[in-house]
């Protein structure tokens, strides 16, 4: 291959390589000769390459935001070796030095929109492609599943075309192409669950050509292992110990092989064998060195037909009978996952108090029933209890806006809009979608999008914009459920949740003094953070809702 060619194989490589390199200032080294004297040998190439670069300083990149000039001069300077490692938002350039003679092209690139990991053929022997890693969906989400693939390997992708779904730890989101190409390879196919955020789920490459090539591609293994390198100096020390202690160390060993009947020598593929199968190691007789059992073994006692025998009599006082309790293992979903950590969180690093209240809600009913009248005529939804109360919170929170806040170690942040989170059950745990502005809505666009946002939690499509941002939490479980009282977890990194229970009858006095009359009371309990809402604010804004809740008509004030 002559020089000439070197140069058109490279520069389009280059050409490819817009926002491959994640620093703003990385240089890209090329050298293509070991000596000084195939440089002044070859004038003619040189010339060439001067033509084909313009020696104008042209960009080669492509890319609008980088900038520089190509330099086409003989120099003697320090060649590099670019090994592309693995990165959040692309590649990043390790470079090992050897004074050699040789020809430099350099230029500062500053591509940092790249979210794709692209790879040459220079070292591994592939055609250009791109690597495409798990993306991070949302602010908390650490790892993800892949639910479906849209697309097939082979098939012709193109920008803004939905590739997978992706179960993030709240939602389950469709992942869009970036580029234009064609999908060569996908590493983590449907249901594959718990892939780290940045790791390669699948390949794609510019020309149709290349699909074959990547068949049996494997993710690179190197570059997770390199951030393992710098705790290698340690292991060293602890060899240096042992070696005095390595005499004894035969006359241990065989005093343990003397506890065969305390303990089960076998290999890690017998063992793993033996738990798929369900069977008893002790069952089984090994032939391995000292006795061990090997996967030889397992395989010709399952042969053998026993695996449905008994491995070990059991006798009455054995603690084999635990073994009899029937269970389901049910794996965690990612909201369950994300759930269980926060509140965990919340409970054990927020200083709960709550407040309760009891608030009359023979007027809400009444007016309820007005309002739902005019709804069915003019065909909208009904309101519900739980949207008056979603309302009333949120002109409380106008009303006090310190109850509006989140804790931080440096300030308190007041809020000055009301998203109200508002708490939906599905069959894959609790979500929590927002309603925007709650107290700049009417109550028949709130009814709505409660409406609309708790059917797609149960439909498990809730976009982060459906659930994110939320200032204060209302949890209903009295209207659906008939609880009548109870204290809620706090939603970091909010300072308060309503916890809303039933209505019930209750006889109360009259005016009179032998009179009574019968009214409906419905209790509600608020959970703050002390580090935010002190006791008085909390018991204004409890004041405040509770007002709203016994005369509703002062909500349309």
């Amino acid at each position: 291959m002559t020089f000439a060619t070197h140069i058109f194989r490279h520069s389009k490589q280059l050409r490819n390589a817009s926002g491959a390199i994640r620093q703003d200032h990385a240089i890209l080294v090329r050298w293509f000769t070991n000596s000084t004297r195939s440089i002044t040998n070859k004038g003619d190439d040189v010339s060439k390459l001067r033509h084909i670069n313009n020696v104008s300083g042209e960009n080669i990149c492509g890319c609008k935001s980088c900038s520089g000039s190509i330099s086409s001069t003989p120099m003697f300077t320090r060649s590099y070796r670019v090994n592309p490692t693995k990165g959040q938002n692309g590649l990043a350039v390790r470079a090992e030095g050897t004074s050699v003679s040789g020809m430099m092209f350099s230029r500062a690139i500053s591509c940092s929109d790249v979210q794709v990991k692209r790879s040459f053929s220079s070292s591994s022997g592939l055609p250009p492609h791109q690597e495409i890693g798990m993306p991070s969906l949302s602010p908390t989400m650490t790892e993800g599943n892949i639910a479906r693939w849209l697309k097939k390997e082979g098939d012709q992708v193109a920008p803004g075309e939905v590739l997978c779904e992706v179960e993030t730890d709240k939602a389950t989101v469709e992942m869009e192409c970036m580029e234009e190409g064609y999908l060569a390879k996908i590493v983590h196919g449907d249901g594959a669950k718990e892939i780290q955020v940045g790791e390669v789920i699948a390949i794609t490459v510019e020309d149709k050509a290349d699909l074959d090539k990547f068949k049996d591609y494997k993710p690179q293994a190197s570059d997770a292992a390199a951030p393992e390198a710098p705790p290698a100096p340690t292991p060293p020390k602890e060899d240096v110990v042992e070696k005095p202690v390595s005499t004894p160390e035969p006359k241990t060993v065989k005093p343990t092989a003397a506890s065969e009947s305390d303990r089960v020598f076998a290999s890690p593929l017998a063992r793993k064998l033996a738990e798929d199968n369900k069977v008893n190691l002790s069952s089984i007789k090994g032939t391995g060195p000292d006795g061990s059992i090997v996967k030889a073994d397992v395989e010709e006692y399952l042969a053998s037909g026993k695996k449905d025998v008994p491995a070990a009599p059991a006798s009455k006082g054995d603690k084999s009978t635990v073994s009899a309790i029937n269970y389901t293992d049910i794996p965690h979903t990612q909201i369950r996952k994300v759930t269980a950590s926060r509140l965990l969180l919340a409970k054990q690093t927020i200083p709960h108090y709550y407040l309760t209240v009891d608030t009359c809600v023979d007027k809400l009913t009444k007016l309820r029933g007005e309002l739902n009248s005019l709804q069915e005529a003019s065909g909208g939804k009904k309101i519900s209890i739980n949207d008056l109360v979603i309302k009333a919170a949120a002109l409380a929170l106008r009303k006090v806006p310190k109850c509006n806040s989140s804790w931080t170690n440096d300030y308190i942040r007041q809020f000055h809009d009301v998203h109200i989170n508002v708490a939906v059950q599905t069959d894959n745990g609790l979500y929590v979608p927002v309603i925007r502005n709650a107290d700049k809505k009417g109550l028949s666009t709130i009814s709505e999008d409660v409406k609309t946002l708790a059917q797609k939690a149960r439909e498990n499509t809730l976009k982060p914009s459906d659930y994110e941002g939320g200032t204060f939490t209302v949890s209903n479980l009295g209207g659906p459920f008939g609880i009548k009282q109870f204290c809620a977890i706090i939603n970091p990194p909010q300072a308060g949740i309503l916890a809303v229970g039933s209505a019930e009858r209750r006889v109360v006095p009259g005016s009179g003094t032998a009179e009574f009359k019968f009214a409906s009371y419905m209790s509600v309990t608020l959970s703050c953070d002390h580090r935010v809402i002190d006791g008085a604010i909390g018991a204004e804004w409890l004041k405040a809702f509770k007002g709203y809740i016994e005369n509703p008509e002062t909500m349309l004030l």
